[in-house]
């Protein structure tokens, strides 16, 4: 049995806020099943919103054996490895990638940059910061235009696809505009859309590829994963209830290259314990890493990384206590 707080930042509603603002936070129907599933695997559970300085106070003040760390942080472009630094440098344990990873997966394009160095194949890219620049010549259009520094498709929607420079522009300046920060312009691959869990308990384990078939969604006109088909996942009525396949349809040989690309990617970005890493296959079914999240959702009937982890044939609470004894392992030098 152990001591368990859990550190997370609630999803809210704030109507002076751009309605993605909280979209990476967790709902409190998530915050509850994992201190559910924490109690009755037989530990003692503090839940705790990670604000400051409540954070710092609280720890300074209480002695926890591990910290099972769902929070987004809030505060800067580095915000996941907000939490992380601190329990760092108060040298207690906690569940997950540590602040370095945490840091670097929220840069798409920093993250992309190891992605070519490591011979990972990426959709090529550029980065802009003004608006102004050229555009790269080798770029092939479609394009999709993204903030550079957000996760849960913030700033993502249908308009995100440009198929020419005007409207490309018009986006970038958009983007930079409105989130305060550079817009990352590259191909967009138009092809099955992927996602891979890894989880590590004492050996590392590629979950089911899961599959996304927005062949279903047609009444909105949504293909991809945009901000709305996130918030909105399952709604008929908008037209934004994807068929999810798990294992996904794919023969095995890409099966193997996908699972491949996700597993290079969580070792190349430096993860520990989980991550889902989200991929589109191209025409000729070469996987291209989209991007890489160390911090996936848990909402046990919402969220991708529960559902590869049930196809395996795991219970939500064999998934948190398999996260939980990942970085126990770690800590004490066992994995």
């Amino acid at each position: 049995m152990m001591k368990v707080a859990l550190t997370y930042n609630l999803k809210k509603k704030d109507n002076a806020l751009p309605q993605d603002y909280f979209s990476e936070c967790d709902s409190q129907e998530t915050i509850d099943a994992i201190v559910g599933a924490l109690g009755r695997l037989g530990h003692v559970v503090e839940p705790l919103e990670a604000e400051r300085p409540n954070l710092l106070r609280y720890f300074r003040s209480n002695r926890v054996d591990m910290v099972f760390n769902i929070a987004e942080g809030r505060q800067s472009r580095l915000r996941e490895s907000e939490v992380p630094a601190l329990l760092d440098y108060l040298n207690i344990p906690y569940t997950g990638s540590g602040s370095f990873s945490l840091a670097l997966a929220l840069n798409k394009a920093l993250t992309k940059k190891i992605l070519k160095a490591e011979n990972i194949p990426t959709p090529r890219f550029q980065i802009f910061t003004k608006g102004s620049e050229k555009m790269d010549p080798s770029l092939a259009f479609p394009l999709i235009v993204k903030p550079n520094c957000e996760g849960s498709a913030k700033g993502i929607s249908l308009s995100s696809v440009v198929r020419d420079q005007e409207t490309l522009f018009r986006k970038i300046k958009e983007v930079i505009s409105v989130y305060k920060q550079p817009a990352l312009a590259e191909e967009f691959i138009d092809g099955k859309e992927l996602t891979v869990g890894i989880l590590e308990n004492g050996k590392t384990v590629i979950l089911p590829v899961l599959e996304i078939d927005f062949s279903t969604c047609g009444a909105s006109g949504e293909y991809f994963y945009s901000w709305r088909m996130k918030e909105h996942q399952g709604n008929k009525e908008l037209g934004l209830a994807p068929t999810f396949h798990c294992p996904a349809r794919l023969d095995r040989q890409t099966e193997a290259r996908v699972k491949e690309a996700a597993l290079r990617t969580h070792h190349a970005v430096g993860c520990f314990d989980i991550s889902r890493t989200d991929i589109r296959l191209d025409k000729d079914n070469i996987p291209y890493v989209l991007e890489i999240n160390p911090l996936p959702g848990l909402d046990p009937r919402e969220s991708n990384f529960p559902v590869m982890a049930y196809a395996a044939g795991m219970t939500y609470e064999e998934l948190i206590e398999a996260i939980l004894m990942s970085a126990h392992k770690r800590r004490k030098g066992l994995n």
